[in-house]
């Protein structure tokens, strides 16, 4: 590989991580609160509402049963209006982010549930709000879980932001599809196998890192 193949492969580099730390922090912004109102609206939750859980549970369902490919495919339309285009780093974000909400909302319910009812009961006998109680209460004591939730969500986006080259999503999977599999250039698509691993294993030891900081039982 010569030096200006390496400055594409660090290009490539920039654009995926923009691609999977903005749409991971946009699904967050949507998924969170999703994940929280269908824990606090479950039959076993804070305020239970069937007929609401039914359609978020529902709508999490179907976007996750959706596979990304023909999501990326289905909604260009959305994203043109969006971002004014439907190829490149910029446009990808859109169905990232789109993707990954009913994501992050399921694995965010899971985490929740993982609190010991008993503190939420406590807390409830105290007089806390619903508010106050999910801020206080489950978001701290299932920092961890989310923490990790968090690590595997990063870890999905990265491959989905992949596969996103093969209708020019921009980044490593662009780059491996046209140089490695259009052009026949083994080397280049080893070298972006490689970095994407790498990438993988980066954030998985940053989310165990600061997992095992977070989780006081382990503090001894």
């Amino acid at each position: 590989m010569n030096s200006a193949e390496w400055i594409m492969i660090a290009k490539g580099i920039g654009q995926t991580l923009s691609m999977v730390l903005v749409s991971t922090v946009f699904g967050y912004v949507f998924g969170l609160p999703l994940g929280v109102t269908l824990f606090v609206s479950d039959k076993d939750g804070i305020k239970p509402n069937a007929k609401l859980y039914a359609v978020l549970d529902f709508i999490v369902n179907i976007g996750r049963s959706i596979p990304f490919i023909i999501l990326l495919v289905l909604i260009i339309p959305f994203t043109r209006l969006l971002v004014g285009k439907a190829y490149g780093t910029a446009a990808t974000i859109v169905p990232l982010t789109i993707a990954a909400i009913p994501f992050i909302g399921r694995m965010v319910e899971t985490s929740l549930k993982e609190v010991d009812k008993g503190v939420i009961e406590m807390a409830m006998s105290m007089g806390a709000s619903t508010m106050e109680i999910i801020v206080k209460v489950l978001l701290v004591e299932a920092r961890v879980s989310l923490l990790n939730g968090a690590t595997i969500c990063l870890g999905t986006i990265l491959g989905y932001s992949a596969m996103a080259g093969t209708v020019g999503g921009g980044g490593l999977g662009d780059i491996a599809i046209r140089y490695g599999y259009y052009r026949y250039e083994t080397d280049i698509m080893i070298v972006t196998v490689v970095i994407i691993i790498v990438l993988m294993q980066l954030f998985q030891l940053a989310g165990n890192t600061v997992s095992k900081k977070l989780d006081k039982r382990k503090q001894l």
